[in-house]
């Protein structure tokens, strides 16, 4: 894996724009003042992280929209650079949010990102999960076991997000609430043993109040059809279909809190060995291979104490 790449500003700039945010006179002693703006749920003013960015492009769009992006820490799980095989728009994109301000890390995995060595010791008032999805389609996308561990992402990001909020601070999950995405039931994965809180809003998602972002597929299977284990590990050294957006059909955002009597509590998957026994049974090579479907079913059982 590649070392997270990343950009920041000097230590000048940086305090130049802290001072800004909070209205204090700049360090070159000029009176202005930095206006807060607001692009639907996120201001400017507001620490912000982004979990499983695609090209980055939804990023970009708030920082454009901002003006600026020193508030902004952008990560994807794909690697620099995979993202630029995969992406043809991602350098320029990253490229465009390190001259706004951004930081940027790759290779964070969202079921472990309160332990990642850049965000262990952050706090964000906004951390958002747009469309989350393991990437993989080797069977339709109504499967039980496929929704299971698609569930298990989803809870395993909220734990980990709970830790990492400013006070008032909120986790917004963006989501397709058509059928059969609306049978994860985002809200009843927010359970006591996460953030012990009911769900705080849930507004439509609209695409075009974000100029410019274009959510991309990031698959590794075809969209037609589930594939034999053989097929999806050629596919998957093509990378084929990853940049090419999917169908957004009804979408919502999430919006959830952590209330102060939140149990420490870890998460339980009940149902982790069966669904990893389905996908043992679906192809019983998959057990031995460690890029395999079932290593990364493996990977989605977070280890709360680590």
């Amino acid at each position: 894996m590649l070392f997270p790449f990343f950009y920041c500003e000097t230590t000048l700039t940086m305090a130049e724009t802290a001072r800004k945010q909070v209205g204090q006179t700049p360090l070159n002693g000029s009176k202005e003042v930095v206006k807060e703006k607001w692009v639907k749920h996120y201001s400017s003013n507001h620490h912000i992280l982004l979990v499983g960015e695609g090209d980055f492009s939804f990023a970009l769009s708030l920082a454009k929209s901002f003006g600026r992006a020193s508030n902004i820490v952008a990560s994807s799980l794909d690697s620099y650079g995979d993202l630029i095989r995969k992406y043809k728009n991602a350098k320029e994109n990253l490229d465009a949010l390190g001259n706004f301000g951004a930081q940027l890390l790759h290779g964070v995995n969202a079921i472990k990102m309160k332990n990642h060595t850049d965000l262990r010791m952050r706090k964000f008032d906004r951390i958002l999960f747009n469309f989350p999805h393991l990437g993989i389609k080797y069977v339709d996308e109504s499967n039980d076991y496929l929704i299971m561990e698609h569930k298990n992402l989803v809870q395993s990001f909220l734990w980990n997000a709970r830790f990492m909020l400013l006070p008032k601070g909120e986790i917004h999950v963006t989501h397709r609430t058509e059928h059969p995405y609306n049978l994860w039931n985002i809200e009843e994965l927010a359970t006591p043993c996460v953030l012990d809180s009911p769900l705080v809003e849930c507004v439509d998602f609209q695409v075009q109040d974000y100029p410019g972002y274009n959510n991309k597929e990031g698959k590794l299977a075809s969209p037609e059809r589930g594939l034999t284990f053989h097929e999806y590990v050629e596919f998957k050294t093509k990378e084929n279909g990853d940049d090419e957006p999917f169908p957004l059909g009804k979408c919502s955002t999430f919006k959830f809190t952590v209330s102060s009597n939140a149990t420490i509590t870890p998460p339980e998957f009940p149902k982790q060995t069966q669904l990893k026994q389905a996908l043992a049974n679906l192809n019983p090579y998959v057990v031995s291979v460690a890029d395999g479907l079932i290593y990364e079913t493996i990977c989605l059982i977070p280890d709360p104490y680590e």
